[in-house]
């Protein structure tokens, strides 16, 4: 397999997540996002994923995009460590909370949105912060809301086992203490980030172990 990642990629993060946590091996191969104007902008990696985006996954002669739909994939073609319950309704949860970070958290928070803030709309950086603040605070306070009420968090956010949930939640922790966002009011987001972290697989996919990593 071959991995096509940037070291402080949220998404990039969740598949190099679940990778060390199957004992998966894949070859990276570095985008970095802002030199030379985006390298994911360059002809060759747009003729491999016109999004413009990272991860993009080689597995044989099958290329993937879109972190959640590897994790699936992953989840699917190696099933031997698996990252999803055995339960069809617990499996909905879990992916409802992957879902959550991925698709309502982080998205707005992205690289390439903060870019068009500060580029298009003449945005500062205090509300360009302020933004960021804003709207992952929002969806931690959700998020904390669900994950303290429910019977089934345990030290990850679904029993004791890492889940695809619990590689997305890593990465947005990551992010949120690099924007120097205060996590107080979010006590089981980082009781559960703190278990994850020291999991080997968590540490090995950390973007400060990544070879890109500046």
């Amino acid at each position: 397999m071959e991995l096509y990642t940037f070291f402080r990629s949220s998404a990039s993060y969740r598949v190099r997540i679940a990778l060390h946590l199957k004992s998966l091996a894949a070859t990276p191969h570095f985008v970095h996002l802002s030199r030379d104007g985006g390298q994911q902008h360059a002809p060759w990696f747009a003729g491999m994923n016109p999004e413009q985006l990272v991860p993009v996954l080689h597995d044989g002669d099958l290329a993937l995009t879109q972190s959640l739909a590897i994790l699936e994939y992953l989840e699917e073609r190696y099933p031997e460590v698996p990252l999803l319950p055995s339960a069809c309704e617990e499996r909905a949860r879990v992916r409802a909370l992957a879902l959550q970070i991925a698709c309502d958290i982080h998205p707005i928070n992205n690289l390439r949105v903060l870019q068009y803030l500060e580029r298009n709309l003449g945005v500062d950086a205090a509300q360009k912060q302020a933004w960021v603040v804003h709207w992952i605070g929002r969806g931690f306070t959700a998020l904390e809301t669900r994950l303290a009420a429910d019977h089934r968090t345990g030290l990850c956010c679904w029993g004791n086992t890492p889940t695809i949930a619990d590689c997305c939640l890593v990465p947005q922790m990551f992010n949120a203490r690099r924007f120097g966002i205060a996590l107080d009011a979010y006590p089981t987001l980082v009781r559960i980030d703190a278990h994850l972290t020291g999991l080997q697989a968590f540490q090995d996919a950390a973007p400060g172990r990544q070879a890109d990593a500046e």
